[in-house]
């Protein structure tokens, strides 16, 4: 299998559909494919629910998920999930099932151990350090400071720029506006969003600006804080100017 990397996991992992058990595995793997900065699981055949799996009517074309050609159906009490499910080819990996994670979530809920994951599972290889500072940080938007603190709390993330977590009372949330967005992070939690309207001539992406309202652990120091995608903004870092990162994030803002 060209450039999949894989590992074992010690963690038991569950995944539902309506209440219904479909995975229940302590002996999952960590499956890294070549085209995806994050990990997927896949499981022994044994620990899933394969009566609920059929050989997919209508399979996607050949490429997705390293080459697979084998995909399943999910189907129950008279629901069917297209190709919620693959095997993947070679040797290496027979005789293990994943699921579709990214984008669609196919079963209703995941837990590693008693706790609810989100998005993704979470990478042994990636840490989330949230540390509070006393570094100067002033947030600019079209040349208007929204944001100045000497008290921010900068959260460190493999693979991802600096992001400066400002406290809500050094926010001008009078030119911020709730957007109603919600997203679930699986380090960092759910976080609520907020979009530009102090006008101006600066083209400003919606959702610039969030906040994790009641973070992980690995991100409580940043409760009730708000960041700015530094993607996005211009963000001033005792009296130096921040050049503007390029992220997966970057495309995802422009459009």
């Amino acid at each position: 299998m060209a450039d999949i990397r894989w590992e074992p996991s010690e963690r038991w992992v569950r995944g539902t559909k309506d209440g219904v058990t479909v995975v229940d595995s302590r002996r999952p793997l960590l499956v890294w494919e070549p085209d995806r900065p994050v990990p997927g699981y896949a499981f022994p055949e044994q620990d899933v629910r394969t009566d609920l799996l059929r050989t997919a009517e209508r399979p996607p074309p050949t490429g997705r998920h390293a080459g697979s050609t084998v995909f399943y159906d999910l189907a129950y009490e008279g629901v069917t999930v297209r190709n919620a499910a693959w095997s993947y080819p070679g040797e290496e990996l027979a005789g293990y099932v994943a699921f579709e994670w990214f984008g669609r979530t196919v079963l209703d809920h995941w837990y590693e151990e008693d706790e609810e994951i989100f998005i993704h599972p979470r990478d042994p290889h990636k840490r989330v350090d949230a540390i509070r500072s006393s570094r100067h940080v002033q947030v600019e938007i079209g040349g208007t400071v929204v944001a100045d603190t000497r008290s921010p709390v900068l959260l460190f993330e493999t693979g991802l720029p600096t992001r400066y977590y400002i406290p809500r009372e050094d926010v001008r949330f009078d030119l911020l506006t709730p957007s109603g967005l919600h997203t679930g992070c699986p380090y960092k939690g759910t976080a609520d969003y907020w979009s530009w309207s102090g006008g101006g001539e600066a083209k400003v992406p919606a959702n610039v600006a969030w906040s994790y309202p009641e973070p992980l652990p690995a991100a409580g120091a940043a409760a009730g804080h708000v960041a700015f995608y530094n993607e996005a903004v211009d963000i001033v870092v005792d009296g130096e100017r921040s050049a503007r990162p390029v992220t997966l994030f970057s495309e995802r803002l422009r459009t």
